[in-house]
């Protein structure tokens, strides 16, 4: 087993977020607010402390100012350990005047930060996914197996495998191939070679396919000697398929809940997804908590509600209105008469009677006005949404730029700080 001193994580931050615009116009992906109270970033930081991995890199590069106060303010470990959580973010010096180009180069323009750190496993995750995973399995199994390279991996169906980077194995289940977001056409082919007796690599029918997370172990020289021998920009890409000529590479099968949360619709679906009875995922796990800012809000103040499969975050204050299948975000309010149905609202960073809000004027008031109706919607933080407005996309619109709001697949997006005038209807 090996020693979690020995092992450091490097939490890859993640590029401009286009697929997940607007949520990432103010702020990077792994600031983007998730479950109601929560951040993207809390996913893997969490995993890492329940691994008692304590020394954590989080690299970043664009929008990154509310990503470092969200950790300066939750993450500040104790003082009588080497344990921290450090952002490192891009930066131009005289001997490399350029910005991250990608996963892999950004790890390598870090390394000059890292490097001196004594350790000998390198736990490499992404900033844009939910999951609970046991980082200790997945490092053991890296060090049981003498390991250069492990990748975590999971089984897929074929309608996702499209959008990841899918491995190919042998009947024994040793990793032959893997191929990066492969065509359908590309993807039949696999699969009909596919041996029908390695189980080892986790096909099953409804998925068929294995596919990497985006989460890897390496072994220090393993790292430096890819980094350093050549100009690979991305892990996926290049570095993954060019090592499995030079290293030993192997995957290690994840069979838990994860969604990689990179696009409007993976996120919107993520969110629904927690509101159900029999949700595949929870936040609810007293042993092993997603840990976030501790804010000390008083407890939601519901008066003559109907709420069917929904999470509320504390400090909300709802107004005889209706909620079904729907995120509630911290500080949320929503007045009288209003129907909120399959949406997800972000909530608010501070109360209208707060110094820190901004004068009303003839604005709506902070939050959701009265009668209104939202359906597919994503109300982004601090936004002001009038009263008798009508958000449900009734024409099936799946991508517009509108006047205070965004349509993305099918989606009705309210931008952070966006305002939706009284009676409009969408």
């Amino acid at each position: 087993m090996a020693v979690n001193n020995e092992v450091l994580a490097l939490i890859l931050g993640g590029g401009r977020g286009t697929r997940l615009f607007p949520l990432t116009q103010h702020r990077s992906k792994p600031a983007v607010p998730i479950g109601g109270k929560y951040r993207l970033i809390d996913i893997p930081i969490s995993n890492c402390l329940h691994a008692d991995i304590r020394r954590i890199f989080v690299l970043t590069q664009f929008n990154s100012a509310s990503l470092n106060r969200h950790i300066s303010q939750t993450y500040r470990l104790d003082l009588f350990s080497p344990g921290s959580v450090e952002i490192l973010a891009a930066e131009q010096t005289p001997d490399n005047p350029h910005w991250f180009q990608g996963t892999a180069d950004a790890v390598r323009q870090a390394t000059r930060h890292f490097a001196r750190y004594g350790a000998d496993y390198y736990l490499i995750l992404a900033g844009d996914q939910l999951y609970r995973m046991n980082f200790n399995e997945l490092v053991d199994a890296h060090v049981d197996r003498r390991a250069d390279v492990t990748v975590a991996a999971c089984p897929v169906s074929v309608e996702v495998a499209s959008t990841m980077g899918i491995f190919r194995f042998d009947r024994t289940g040793h990793i032959v191939a893997f191929e990066e977001k492969a065509p359908r056409e590309r993807l039949d082919e696999i699969g009909q070679s596919i041996p029908a007796h390695a189980t080892v690599a986790g096909h099953t029918p409804d998925k068929p396919f294995v596919a990497s997370m985006g989460i890897y172990v390496f072994s220090r020289d393993a790292l430096f000697d890819v980094l350093e021998g050549d100009n690979y920009k991305d892990f996926g890409r290049e570095v993954i398929p060019a090592a499995l000529d030079r290293y030993q590479v192997e995957s290690h099968l994840f069979r838990g809940y994860w969604a990689d949360v990179g696009t409007v619709a993976s996120f919107y679906q993520a969110n629904i997804d927690l509101t159900g009875a029999d949700a595949p995922f929870t936040f609810y796990d007293s042993r092993a908590p997603i840990y976030t800012h501790a804010r000390f809000l008083p407890g939601s103040h519901l008066t003559d509600c109907s709420v069917r499969d929904g999470v509320i975050a504390e400090g909300s204050s709802l107004d005889r209105c209706t909620i079904e299948e729907s995120i509630i975000g911290i500080r949320a309010t929503i007045q009288s008469g209003t129907s909120v149905r399959r949406s997800v609202l972000l909530g608010a960073d501070y109360y209208e009677m707060d110094d820190v809000a901004p004068a009303q004027g003839d604005r709506p008031r902070l939050g959701i006005g009265r009668n209104v109706v939202l359906d597919r919607v994503i109300v982004d933080k601090n936004a002001r949404i009038g009263d008798d407005v009508r958000l449900v996309n009734e024409a099936g619109v799946q991508e517009v730029d509108g006047d205070g709001y965004y349509i993305r697949n099918g989606i009705i997006i309210v931008p952070k700080d966006g305002v939706i005038r009284a009676g409009v209807r969408v």
